[in-house]
């Protein structure tokens, strides 16, 4: 029921539209005040609560009602504006409220994707359940981007613009596009094969052999990948050289290699039969070292100053500072069985033959390194 009817019994003074105008704002913010404190007691109960998506709800909800009811109440002020005075600079209101009731629904569902994707990790942690935060993320940004161009297209049809129109004007200008923003739609299809293939996700150590790239991945975007080097500077990377380069995802191996060439002395040959063998028992009870893998521990080299054996072996643990805590382990243990066997490590060593009758004189000697006199006859 229009305003000017309700108010068509009452005094002169009360049908004024000013007055009718100060009513409308009156209640708007009195409904305005009233709604936020019910929301925010609303949001304390669902933060009390065990459940995720009611608070998630709730959180999405907040700011998109509350700009509704300014919103209503604006519409509401410039309606009666626009019949008591019969202003002809109002003819679009109709389409006015509902550009603004699209976009604040299109708001609303946004704010609800992110708060549920937060949701789902939030849950995943507190129950120590594993999740896949790259799928999570791009089923997030499609559906961000699904709402966008929903919103999009039926503000342009209340607008009056043909959505057919823009749609035939998308195909037949999609080839110029498309050769003048190569590098970007090169970029998207890269990033939209990592999430399909999924080769690395959001928190794996990757590296390159092709490039200097090698980090943490932080953040996967639509155009370019960002990562935290080890030296915590941030590499930003766009998605198309991924499909050109080779990928290594050391985060999903299964074990840690140990792999080290150990020499002793050639004094110490007749003892390198029982060495080997020790270590080989002492690796194989070690409560680190994955027994199901390969394990080999064989004399392999004669050396120019060593004897040298090798030890091949997978730690359990794939964590790097564990590995070399257990690395560590192992080669020290190595040592105390080269020790326990009277023998010692070598290190680079060189043997002089001196030729017969010559002598080498004592550090610190003034006299020349000469051959020995002969007798006179």
């Amino acid at each position: 029921m229009e305003l000017s009817r309700l108010f068509a019994d009452k005094p002169d003074w009360l049908t004024s539209w000013l007055v009718q105008m100060v009513v409308i704002v009156f209640l708007t913010f009195a409904l305005h005040f009233i709604l936020r404190r019910l929301l925010n007691r609303l949001h304390h109960k669902a933060l009390d609560s065990h459940a995720y998506w009611d608070d998630a709800f709730v959180t999405a909800l907040q700011r998109p009602l509350v700009f509704l009811v300014l919103f209503g109440g604006l519409s509401l002020v410039l309606e009666t504006v626009r019949l008591q005075a019969d202003l002809a600079f109002l003819p679009a209101l109709n389409s006015a409220r509902l550009l603004g009731i699209v976009v604040l629904v299109a708001w609303f569902l946004i704010r609800l994707i992110r708060e549920g994707e937060e949701a789902i990790i939030a849950k995943g942690q507190a129950e120590g359940q594993g999740y896949d935060r790259t799928t999570l993320d791009v089923v997030a940004k499609l559906l961000r981007l699904s709402v966008t161009i929903i919103a999009t297209l039926v503000i342009l049809q209340t607008l009056g613009v043909s959505v057919a129109g823009v749609l035939a004007f998308g195909g037949i200008g999609g080839l110029a596009i498309g050769f003048a923003a190569k590098d970007l739609l090169a970029n998207f299809f890269g990033g939209l094969m990592i999430y399909l293939d999924q080769p690395f996700a959001v928190g794996d150590w990757i590296r390159s052999p092709d490039r200097e790239i090698e980090g943490d991945v932080e953040q996967i975007g639509w155009r370019q990948t960002r990562i935290r080097t080890f030296d915590k500077r941030p590499l930003y990377v766009p998605n198309a050289l991924f499909t050109t380069i080779a990928v290594e995802n050391p985060s999903r191996m299964s074990n840690r290699r140990i792999y080290e060439t150990i020499g002793i002395r050639y004094d110490d040959a007749n003892k390198m039969g029982p060495i080997v063998q020790a270590v080989e028992r002492m690796l194989r009870s070690h409560p680190e070292i994955d027994t199901s893998r390969i394990l080999m521990v064989n004399f392999n080299t004669f050396a120019p100053s060593s004897l040298d054996f090798f030890v091949y072996t997978f730690t359990k643990t794939t964590d790097w500072a564990d590995f070399h805590k257990v690395k560590q382990d192992v080669l020290l243990k190595i040592l105390e069985i080269i020790e326990s066997h009277g023998a010692q490590a070598a290190f680079p060593t060189s043997t002089i033959h001196m030729p017969e009758g010559l002598s080498v004189q004592p550090a610190g000697s003034t006299e020349e390194l000469l051959p020995p006199k002969r007798a006179a006859s």
